[in-house]
């Protein structure tokens, strides 16, 4: 596949090729969204990425007959990356009280911030406000929020109904406003 051809291939025709054996349609699919992956992932893990980020797209290949065809590929993706996340903090804090990981933050879990210090205050509190907040919660505000997912998207990759979609985001953003004045932010600042 050409970069001509990329650049008007859909993701469904990329992962479709790619799944066919085409792996110049599978470098750029991985072009496409390897960022957005990242990002999910070290927001939430830090640096320690690599094989989180490698594996989401070799399920996304494995599983591609689950992927709907009314479906988008970026909520199929972020939903698969959203398994393996958990997976993975489950596999880490096997030992313990947190069963249901992602209803805790990652504080309690004991990951630290994986930002680096934020340049000013209000960068800084509101990823500390992020810390505070649910793991469910931190996801569904990075999807709208950072990654610019629709509610369709977000719907497809938490495995939830689209009109659940906006009461949960409702949910996330009064307890991040929350946690930016319990911090002793203001919300209209941060």
């Amino acid at each position: 596949m050409t970069d001509a051809s990329e650049a008007v291939a859909t993701d469904h025709e990329l992962l479709d090729a790619w799944c066919a054996g085409d792996r110049e349609a599978g470098d750029a699919l991985i072009r496409r969204h390897f960022e957005a992956v990242c990002r999910f992932f070290r927001g939430k893990l830090g640096d320690d990425i690599e094989d989180l980020v490698q594996c989401t797209f070799q399920v996304c290949v494995a599983r591609r007959a689950t992927l709907r065809a009314d479906g988008t590929f970026r909520g199929f993706m972020f939903g698969v990356a959203r398994h393996l996340l958990i997976d993975h903090l489950r596999r880490r804090y096997r030992r313990g009280q947190h069963e249901d990981v992602e209803q805790h933050s990652l504080r309690a879990l004991g990951t630290s911030p994986s930002a680096a210090v934020a340049r000013d205050e209000r960068e800084a509190l509101v990823r500390e406000a992020m810390q505070q907040i649910s793991l469910e919660q931190r996801m569904i505000l990075e999807l709208a929020h950072w990654e610019g997912c629709s509610g369709r998207e977000i719907a497809e990759a938490l495995e939830i109904g689209e009109h659940t979609v906006r009461s949960r985001l409702a949910r996330a953003r009064a307890a991040l406003r929350e946690q930016v004045e319990a911090l002793g932010g203001q919300w209209a600042q941060a």
